[in-house]
């Protein structure tokens, strides 16, 4: 009787912490609110789509596609990789990152009508007089507009007062300052194009009632040039170049930030060109090729004027537009990995992952209840193959990136969760095969799951490229190899640990391994080992942690906290060894203290960031630590469990755990006396 009802208390548990994953894995997607109808809304055709997301741009350090861009811009404002709207005819419409970046750039009259931006406070809106329609939601540019002049002045009040000391700001002020400069990147968007949209129109061509192209008149920047560089020398300049020197000036600034379009020609020069830079550059006289910037300039108003023809020639000109960005790209080497990297975000590898391990959780409860039936048998062999299909779907995003990036795979927090998760599956279904004892297989596939909404959500709320380079004192993939990743191993193997050990509490407290001594002999071996493994990869990381930094900032140790955090782990897992060897601790102890672990790996892992101090500190707001502090309680709830259990049960009151049990084990074990 107690098996059973053990088995229904973990099913419980297991369904309440797989509801949790699933209910975080939707809800930074969906916003409250009805759906936005824009009535004069046209789908992009697929064509346009796909011929638009290989072209090349520069930006974070990098040579990217422009669907990357589009990714992580829409992903900053709208906080999804997605939106739906009602379109022309009533239809519904579903708008994905390179659409909305199309229509920001070329069709901003609709972009403006779309929900862009999620506001996640509406004390924001309030502050800045615009009606707000609940505590989260999400507005289009429009909705914004009879706020925006205050709620730019507001931000550059906060931006002064960040500049001094960001403690200074409230939450409501520094989401304020966010939402300015949210508002801010939109607009360099929308703009950009504005120059090739509406040309340049001085004196005589409005009498003439025609609009002159930008690159008409850059033809003819010498003669402009040198007329003004005559008003110097007190001559007099003509109102038409007074007004032309003006209005370029307005084109160049509005095309100057956002999208560095342009590859030098300069094999020297590192830094892409935008249309604004191309522009200004050819008036000042500081560029070394001016036909092609000229060139440049009339392929994107030959792009955005095409558009009125329609779709079929939109597409032709942005096709003649690319080949020459790839062509002079290609030639700078800067091209190899954007078609792999725009096929990378094509498919949703950690969503596909993410689905085999729920499908895994679900076997795995089915083999939990029916044992060494046929049924569970069936279900046990189907949880493997679920669980090796979702470790397949990480490993191969994982080389992909890597592939992308040019170095390691671990350089970021970001690469640090997914990697880890890899690892972790990839160290469970290890256990399993030296054990065949299936007790690893119910946890793993939920902390899987866990791990990959977990980087899911971080990469919602940090809204960057984590493809992007590392600073430069980062940038040694030898180092990044034998350290980084070494030292991110003993993490993951210091989480299984802990893993094992809340298995080992449960199977024991609430009966399910029916007194299956040999059942508890493979867990505890297997967490021995786990301790060790965490142990000599962490001691291994840290030692060469300290000569890289010896290397890069002059000294091994320097008491920072991410290395202390590290210590701590090789400290611990010492602390439990020699615990084990001297008698001390005994199979409870030993998997009450393997819990402690993962306390120890999420301070050295994550809390070190919030300390804000230190050589690898990432500045994380506060609202993330809350998480941390739970993980904490979950661990401490678990251990405070494995404490009562074992005080219970040498107390005598254990419900018969030293007697030999009637029950069929729980996981495939037979009944013999503890």
């Amino acid at each position: 009787m107690k098996a059973i009802i053990g088995r229904w208390i973990v099913f419980i548990i297991g369904l309440s912490a797989v509801t949790v994953i699933a209910l975080f894995a939707i809800k930074d997607s969906l916003a409250t609110g009805d759906t936005r109808t824009v009535s004069n809304y046209k789908p992009w055709e697929e064509a346009t789509l796909e011929k638009a997301a290989l072209l090349p741009i520069q930006e974070g350090g990098r040579v990217k596609p422009l669907g990357t861009y589009a990714g992580f811009t829409m992903l900053g404002l709208h906080g999804a990789r997605k939106m739906e709207i009602v379109g022309e005819g009533g239809k519904k419409v579903v708008i994905e990152p390179l659409a909305w970046m199309l229509d920001c750039l070329f069709r901003p009259e609709l972009a403006n009508d779309l929900p862009t931006f999620r506001v996640d406070n509406a004390e924001v809106l309030d502050a800045v007089g615009i009606k707000s329609k609940g505590r989260r939601d999400r507005y289009s540019y429009n909705d914004l507009k009879p706020g925006l002049e205050k709620l730019k002045q507001m931000g550059s009040a906060y931006e002064e007062i960040s500049k001094r000391d960001p403690k200074l700001l409230k939450p409501v002020e520094q989401q304020t300052l966010t939402m300015a400069y949210t508002v801010r990147n939109y607009e360099f968007l929308t703009s950009y194009m504005d120059f090739a949209r509406n040309g340049l129109l001085p004196g005589s061509a409005t009498a003439e009632g025609k609009l002159l192209p930008v690159s008409e008149v850059m033809q003819a920047a010498p003669k402009i040039r040198a007329e003004l560089q005559n008003a110097a020398n007190g001559q007099q300049v003509s109102s038409e170049v007074q007004t032309i020197s003006v209005l370029i000036e307005q084109a160049a600034n509005s095309a100057r930030y956002g999208l560095n379009l342009f590859p030098p020609s300069n094999a020297d020069d590192d830094k892409w060109l935008s249309a604004g830079d191309r522009i200004f550059h050819v008036f000042t006289g500081m560029t070394r090729e001016p036909e092609q910037a000229v060139k440049d300039i009339k392929a994107l108003e030959d792009v955005v004027q095409s558009l009125k023809t329609g779709e079929g020639a939109f597409r032709d000109k942005f096709s003649a537009l690319e080949d020459g960005v790839v062509a002079r790209a290609e030639a700078r080497n800067e091209y190899k990995s954007v078609p792999l990297e725009a096929s990378y975000f094509k498919k949703n590898w950690f969503l596909y992952a993410l689905a085999w391990f729920l499908i895994a959780v679900i076997f795995s409860a089915v083999m939990f209840f029916a044992g060494q039936s046929k049924a569970g048998k069936f279900s046990y062999r189907a949880t493997i193959v679920c669980m090796i299909f979702g470790f397949v779907y990480l490993v191969i995003p994982i080389v992909k990136r890597s592939i992308i990036m040019d170095r390691p795979p671990v350089g970021n927090l970001y690469d640090t969760i997914i990697f880890i998760d890899m690892a972790l599956v990839g160290f469970a279904l290890l256990v399993e095969w030296m054990t065949r004892k299936r007790f690893v297989l119910g946890i793993t596939p939920i902390v899987a799951a866990f791990l990959i909404v977990l980087a899911r959500r971080f990469e919602v709320g940090e809204g960057k490229d984590h493809l992007d380079p590392l600073v430069a004192v980062l940038r040694s993939n030898y180092w990044l190899t034998t350290h980084v990743i070494t030292i991110t191993l003993g993490y993951a193997s210091g989480l299984i640990t802990a893993l094992l050990s809340i298995v080992y509490i449960l199977l024991r407290s609430l009966g399910l391994d029916a007194g299956d001594a040999s059942l508890r002999r493979s867990v505890t071996r297997a967490v021995y080992g786990c301790v060790c493994l965490t142990l000599t990869l962490s001691l291994i990381g840290t030692v060469l942690g300290g000569i890289w930094a010896n290397d890069s900032w002059g000294r091994f140790w320097g008491w920072d906290p991410k290395e202390n955090g590290a210590l701590m782990i090789v400290l611990w897992s010492l602390a439990i060894l020699h615990a084990r060897l001297g008698g001390f601790i005994k199979e409870w102890g030993l998997h009450i203290c393997g819990i402690f672990t993962a306390i120890v790996v999420a301070f050295s892992w994550w809390h070190v960031n919030f300390l804000n101090v230190g050589l690898h500190n990432y500045g994380f707001a506060a609202d993330k630590k809350m998480w941390v502090v739970i993980f904490y309680g979950v661990m401490l709830g678990f251990m405070l469990w494995g404490a009562i259990a074992c005080l219970v049960e040498k107390l005598g009151t254990g419900g018969g755990l030293s007697k030999k049990s009637e029950e069929p084990a729980a996981i495939g074990g037979k009944g013999v006396e503890a």
